[in-house]
């Protein structure tokens, strides 16, 4: 392959997967015209069509999507060879970027992979479970922490603990003082909750479906920490996970025994990146703190 094709086709990955020409010159480091002049020869060069041209804005053809996904795979295998030669045989080196639920669960894992791993920075992103499935599947994340098993035949799917669940209300709520609470007795209570598609309030809607309980969701809010603050605020009851609870003088736990109540954690990464050094080590040492 000649030099020319070579930053070619850095030009066209830079500007696929960043968005677009302007994105992908600041990324490489160069002018928005030099991009968009490599992708044009490019095309030219093999009479392909890789971007569909709309103004400034530029979108992937199928044909593009389908070498983006082969220059994912040559780029990383780039800085997977750069990061085994700057380890120099001692101390693994490189950028582990991780996408998590929340920081409950992976907090410790990072915590242990910094350990045998001090020379490896670490880079980590919240986000909801959808998008963190499409952070790996894109290849801006390398492993992802989330509470449900994923079912793509392109994800390395690997269980890591199970999470009870916690049902929590304001200390001057009504069921705050009973001393012990069936499913039963949330009937026709108010929650605040979790966006519709969040792990926590679909395994909640369907406990109470299977034991033929209904409940109101007065507030519904995107974010666990304001969940726990509306809570606190009187304004309904919440779940969350059992390692996300944090006592406040402000909200009880209710003793609820359900063993249905619970989800379970899980790491995920590309299969076709399973053996990259990096998310390999990572996936290891998580495997090492799995717990059934």
């Amino acid at each position: 392959m000649s030099m020319d094709c070579i930053d070619e086709l850095r030009a066209f990955h830079a500007a696929a997967r960043h968005g677009g020409m302007s994105a992908g010159a600041r990324q490489l480091g160069v002018t928005q015209p030099t991009i968009s002049a490599h992708v044009a020869k490019l095309e030219k060069r093999f009479g392909v069509e890789l971007f569909f041209r709309r103004g400034r804005r530029v979108e992937l053809t199928d044909f593009g999507r389908s070498l983006l996904e082969t220059t994912h795979r040559l780029y990383d295998a780039e800085a997977e060879a750069m990061s085994l030669l700057a380890q120099g045989g001692s101390a693994y080196r490189g950028t582990l970027r991780i996408c998590a639920v929340g920081p409950y669960n992976v907090m410790p894992m990072v915590r242990e992979f910094r350990r045998m791993h001090p020379g490896v920075h670490v880079s980590m992103q919240m986000g909801d479970s959808r998008e963190i499935v499409e952070q790996v599947l894109d290849y801006r994340g390398d492993v992802g922490v989330l509470v449900h098993a994923v079912e793509d035949p392109r994800i390395h799917c690997m269980p890591y603990r199970k999470q009870p669940l916690v049902i929590f209300c304001h200390r001057d709520h009504p069921l705050a003082a009973r001393q012990t609470l069936s499913i039963v007795d949330l009937n026709a209570q108010a929650f605040v909750l979790r966006e519709k598609g969040s792990t926590t309030r679909r395994v909640l809607e369907q406990v109470l479906g299977r034991n033929s309980v209904s409940v109101r969701c007065d507030v519904e809010i995107g974010s666990r920490e304001a969940v726990y603050e509306a809570v606190a605020q009187g304004l309904g009851l919440g779940i969350v996970s059992a390692t996300a609870y944090r006592p406040d003088e402000r909200t009880v736990c209710l003793p609820i025994h359900c063993d249905e109540l619970y989800t379970h954690v899980h790491v995920v990464c590309l299969k076709e990146r399973r053996q990259s050094l990096l998310v390999s080590h990572f996936m290891q040492m998580a495997e090492l703190l799995h717990q059934p």
